[in-house]
């Protein structure tokens, strides 16, 4: 009788575990309702999406495409074979693409010292990394600027940012290489930066702010050892050069005229300010909005903290508190000029725009394909002949909105099992799901057990 009930419960166990899994399969859907909003709470405009890859990190199938307030695709540039970073619309009209191809894009030659090109069908398209930052006509998606260069594999080797500068240069980060420059539209570089001369040991900025107790971990192993991890170049209004140095945790304010560091954010090492951020920008007032990247550390990270560009005090933060996820690897953020924000979610799939008060106005998912999107800008259509700027615009403080965040051990850990399911699950999987999953397989076992019992 004993053995009886046992089965019982382990068969209620199931069917409970298995009719849950499939109610939430069977309802679920790749783009949640836009929520409820007051009119006007959404800033007008398209979004303009860059997306590195699809189901999974290491496919070279990203794309740039500009959604609708609606949530509709209405324009898209797929290069093929490619993990794309950054996408900015221009005052022109046109948009500028960076991006690195994988060796089997069309007529990706990998240099010799790269292990040459593979030949054709031979697996894994991982031998070398094309950088190309293009600039494409909004109409006729065709190349209209180019500047391009061959660099070891793809991992910690793309190019993750460009920027398009007032004067019509454009400002690039060469990550592999640990240096930042600036060509015209002759492909002639009119300035270098490289990371090795300013900010390694022996120099001042290693005096200044590199922590004895810490420095091993911050000096350079080798060429191809993702150093400084630069990820970003924004062109700011005073001229100067905003420079984010990921693997160090600061950001770097440099004066192209002398090449010396004007100001740094952060501190190398001290979490409690930035882990491995992204795509910083700076906000009127003298604070500066980051996409706080990396799990753990005694903030949790996985978060969007507004700086004092002076004292790094920190004035704003967002966590995904209201908006049903966590964030889980968030790398853009920028602020509008209503004060609302604009976030990319990479792990959870999906872009956020959160208005003053911290309440989810607006978001755009690509959880369904798998989307890990990489950065996200407010602009309006092309041909209205007007665009936002992401670097300078005249956009309202952190000081005076209101942040929310309530993160702690549990949903923390809720949230990145959530993410990572995503790589190997659908997209509708996420911690209960798979807590589902481990009840119900346990349950079966459990019957499995309870069979060959009775059998002996």
């Amino acid at each position: 009788m004993e053995r009886r009930r046992r089965i019982q419960v382990l068969a209620a166990v199931v069917l409970l575990s298995v009719s849950l899994l499939g109610v939430q399969a069977l309802t679920a859907s790749e783009s949640r309702p836009i929520p409820d909003a007051e009119e006007g709470a959404v800033y007008p405009g398209h979004t303009l999406v860059a997306t590195q890859s699809y189901d999974g990190f290491r496919n070279d199938n990203g794309d740039v495409r500009l959604v609708s307030p609606k949530g509709e695709t209405v324009w898209t540039y797929d290069p093929p074979n490619a993990w794309v970073f950054d996408a900015e619309l221009t005052e022109n009209g046109t948009v500028l693409v960076a991006m690195g191809e994988s060796a089997q894009a069309p007529g990706v030659e990998c240099p010799e010292k790269y292990g040459g090109t593979p030949e054709e069908g031979t697996p894994g398209p991982f031998r070398c990394v094309h950088n190309r930052v293009v600039e494409v006509d909004f109409e006729t998606k065709d190349v209209v600027w180019e500047y391009a260069w061959y660099d070891a594999f793809p991992t910690h080797h793309e190019v993750h940012d460009a920027d398009r500068l007032p004067n019509g240069e454009t400002a690039i980060v060469d990550m592999g290489n640990d240096r930042a420059f600036t060509v015209d539209q002759s492909g002639d570089i009119t300035w270098e930066w490289n990371a090795t001369n300013y900010i390694s040991e022996g120099t001042p900025f290693w005096e200044e702010h590199v922590p004895g107790d810490s420095q091993d971990e911050f000096r350079r192993q080798g060429p191809e050892s993702d150093w400084t991890h630069m990820n970003d170049i924004d062109g700011l209004e005073n001229g100067n050069l905003l420079l984010s140095i990921r693997n160090f945790d600061v950001l770097l304010e440099v004066d192209p005229d002398t090449d010396e560091i004007a100001n740094v954010v952060g501190e190398p090492g001290n979490h409690t300010v930035m882990n491995e951020q992204h795509n910083p920008m700076y906000v009127e007032g003298g604070t500066v909005l980051i996409a706080d990247s990396s799990h753990g550390g005694p903030t949790g990270a996985d978060r969007v903290v507004e700086v004092d560009a002076e004292t790094d005090e920190i004035v704003w933060v967002y966590d995904g508190t209201g908006s049903g996820k966590k964030l889980q690897w968030p790398r853009d953020a920028d602020r509008l000029p209503n004060g609302n924000t604009l976030i990319t979610d990479s792990r959870n799939n999906r872009v956020l725009e959160i208005d003053e008060n911290g309440s989810v106005v607006w978001r755009y998912s690509l959880a369904e394909q798998g989307g890990i999107v990489y950065e996200a800008d407010r602009v309006s259509r092309p041909e209205a002949a007007t665009y936002l700027p992401e670097e300078y615009a005249e956009v309202p403080s952190g000081r005076n909105l209101e942040g929310r965040s309530s993160a702690n051990t549990i949903a923390e850990a809720r949230s990145v099992v959530g993410s990572w399911a995503g790589l190997v699950f659908p997209f509708w999987v996420g911690a209960f799901e798979i807590f589902l999953l481990v009840v119900g397989s346990l349950g079966v076992i459990g019957l499995g057990v309870e069979g060959l019992l009775a059998r002996r």
